[in-house]
């Protein structure tokens, strides 16, 4: 079988590695495409390194644009490939212009499109993340889902046929690399921190970062927080700062550059809290059983706050006060993936850790049917 996998974003790398270890050990041709889309070194390069990631069998160059422009760019690059290549199947992961360039070209030369993390819905369409979800299912014929309440999404939406709830392949990623992370060199002894004694915080989000006032309300309550606060800096996020001139070494702010994901990983683990605008970061927050505030009025990861773990604070600082004060002392220093003393309890809302393998049987009995 002959899969062509699109790529383009650091979370789609983390994302891909597990499945893509998992078809190699089924004996699956993939062809490997990265887009391009993100291109610093940070986000890129070292995700490929740190995950074992083989090269890309094509690497697109696309870079940044408009979502248009880049979309478009991607599309028909894209399309050339398939043409050329003629796989099986098309697999695309999440919810990012790549993920859409890729199952639009798929779905227009009749090639099977397998949406990975299908079903999440924030219900916010001025998203583009939620836009692209969205056109993605509505072209796919696979749907692996990560919860149960992707599944039910999809129904609403009048999608049963193809759907699978397989678990959270990031989850997969996690406990992997945890290991591998910890035998390497920590990120905190750089940075003179201990385990519980600072926050972590990331920001990226058109929603977050597009809007100045928005952003500086942000940034403000960040830097008011009562331990450091590490904040790995997205590209794209330090040059609207720097745009606006906003600060980001301010208060309790401690900037740093964009983190690998192994030394990401750590800093989730051993952080008081995590406050972030990420989809992935939030589950990862759920993982390490620590504490996280959202900085958005929704979330595609809805049983995360369902389940007590995850506060959707916004830009509001009234919920963003009392969400630090109900949330930073849950965080305990047990075993990673374990109960923290006096928090909500935990299940395993994403899958046991086998999602990756179960996505690659599911791919090849289809392949044999």
């Amino acid at each position: 079988m002959k899969i062509v996998t699109v790529v383009g974003a650091r979370p789609q790398f983390v994302k891909a590695a597990p499945v893509s270890r998992a078809l190699a050990s089924r004996g699956a041709t993939e062809v490997l495409i990265h887009t391009g889309q993100h291109y610093d070194p940070q986000l890129s390069d070292v995700f490929f390194q740190q995950l074992a990631l083989r090269a890309p069998d094509h690497h697109l160059g696309i870079g940044s644009g408009s979502h248009g422009a880049q979309t478009g760019r991607m599309l028909e690059a894209i399309e050339a490939i398939l043409l050329r290549d003629r796989p099986d199947c098309l697999l695309v992961y999440g919810d990012t212009n790549s993920t859409l360039a890729g199952a639009l070209a798929a779905a227009k030369l009749a090639v099977p499109v397998a949406h990975v993390e299908a079903g999440l819905r924030s219900f916010n369409r001025s998203m583009p993340e939620e836009i692209n979800r969205v056109l993605t299912d509505h072209v796919a014929d696979l749907f692996f889902c990560p919860t149960e309440a992707a599944v039910a999404n999809l129904r609403a939406e009048g999608i049963t046929r193809g759907v699978h709830q397989v678990g959270d392949v990031m989850y997969d990623s996690a406990l992997h690399y945890l290991s591998l992370a910890e035998a390497g060199p920590n990120p905190l002894d750089a940075l003179g921190l201990a385990s519980c004694g600072y926050y972590l915080a990331t920001l990226h989000r058109a929603g977050n970062t597009d809007d100045a006032g928005r952003l500086r309300v942000l940034i403000s309550l960040l830097a008011s927080l009562d331990a450091p606060v590490v904040f790995p800096v997205h590209p794209r996020t330090a040059k609207v700062m720097a745009g606006q001139g906003i600060s980001a070494a301010t208060g309790a702010l401690r900037p740093i550059p964009p983190a690998s994901y192994l030394d990401m990983l750590l800093l989730e683990r051993h952080a008081r809290a995590i406050l972030t605008d990420s989809g992935g970061v939030q589950k990862e927050a759920y993982f390490f059983g620590v504490p996280c505030i959202t900085l958005r009025a929704e979330t595609e990861w809805v049983e995360t706050v369902e389940a007590g773990w995850n506060t959707l604070a916004d830009a509001d600082a009234t919920r963003f006060r009392a969400a630090i004060a109900r949330l930073a002392i849950w965080r305990g220093a047990d075993a990673p993936f374990g109960d923290s003393a006096g928090a909500p309890a935990r299940r395993d809302l994403y899958g046991t850790g086998h999602a990756a393998e179960a996505i690659a049987d599911i791919l090849l009995e289809r392949q044999r049917t």
